[in-house]
């Protein structure tokens, strides 16, 4: 078997449920390293506290939890909510969690393994951007970046929430790129959705069993689980599952937040950022459960 990849998952789970999907992948892997999970934006008490309930669902209580910030860097609507903490309140998991403690995990790790970490956002940027913000050489320490974030194929017009959420943090991160940075936008992770039906007929193996109570919570207002940060954590692992363009993404900041946060990204050979412009669902849903032994 290939070596092992190091991983810290940046994360806003709690609010919409595919962040705990993909989770769950990251658990099951056997290529998955899961050097910690970071948690960022809103009630990050809450956040850690389903982040914990997951990793000790699938035995794994030796997994570093850190709370990000909180609140955005400068502006945008931030995501105050974490819904589906309602579904695992009532399973043991720590209250006093110490605050603030994401972006220094973030820096001595990677720095502890130069060009070992690959970094997953699948939330808002906050932590990243702070993180480059205070130590600008962090970037070329990573091995790689990889984001669900954006959208890059649909209108010049049209904004994806992680993206939106904390702009100015977003364009930080887009202007200090690692050595490689993908990005997977709503455009190319939408044709990746399953009904509320089918994810409860498959979400059996635990974790995936906790995960589906919380997406009973999810599923209050949504029929279908749209698989857009599984997809991210699953290129990680296969990048084939996606075809990439080349180019440079600019973050869009404006003095309208209405329109802050677009993600425009230009296509050149020697671009610094890679963009899924296509992908193979079915591929991609084989390879999302083979880890759970399906």
């Amino acid at each position: 078997m290939p070596d092992k990849i190091p991983v810290i998952l940046d994360t806003d789970i709690g609010s919409d449920i595919d962040d705990a999907v993909a989770l769950a992948y990251l658990l099951k892997h056997p290529r998955c390293e899961l050097v910690g999970v970071t948690v960022v934006t809103g009630d990050v008490a809450r956040r850690a506290a389903c982040a914990q309930v997951i990793c000790r669902a699938a035995g794994r209580d030796d997994i570093p939890i850190h709370c990000g910030a909180s609140s955005v860097m400068l502006m945008g609507p931030g995501q105050p909510a974490c819904p589906q903490y309602d579904a695992i309140s009532g399973r043991p998991h720590r209250a006093d969690w110490p605050r603030n403690t994401a972006v220094d995990f973030l820096r001595q790790t990677i720095r502890r393994r130069p060009g070992e970490i690959t970094l997953l956002t699948i939330g808002p940027y906050t932590n990243a951007g702070i993180l480059f913000a205070l130590d600008p050489e962090i970037p070329s320490l990573l091995k790689q970046m990889v984001s669900m974030g954006g959208v890059f194929f649909e209108g010049p017009d049209r904004r994806e929430w992680n993206a939106l959420v904390d702009p100015v943090a977003t364009a930080i991160v887009y202007r200090n790129a690692p050595p490689r940075h993908a990005s997977i936008g709503l455009d190319v992770t939408m044709k990746c959705q399953m009904p509320a039906e089918e994810v409860r007929r498959l979400f059996r193996p635990s974790p995936l069993d906790v995960v589906a109570e919380m997406a009973e919570v999810f599923f209050r207002k949504a029929r279908m689980l749209t698989f857009h940060d599984p997809l991210a954590a699953a290129t990680i692992f296969r990048q084939d599952l996606c075809t990439w363009k080349t180019g440079r993404i600019n973050v869009t900041i404006e003095a309208d937040e209405n329109r802050c946060g677009r993600t425009v990204f230009t296509e050149a050979a020697d671009g610094p950022h890679a963009v899924a412009c296509e992908v193979n669902p079915a591929a991609f849903f084989a390879e999302y459960f083979s880890v759970f032994g399906a």
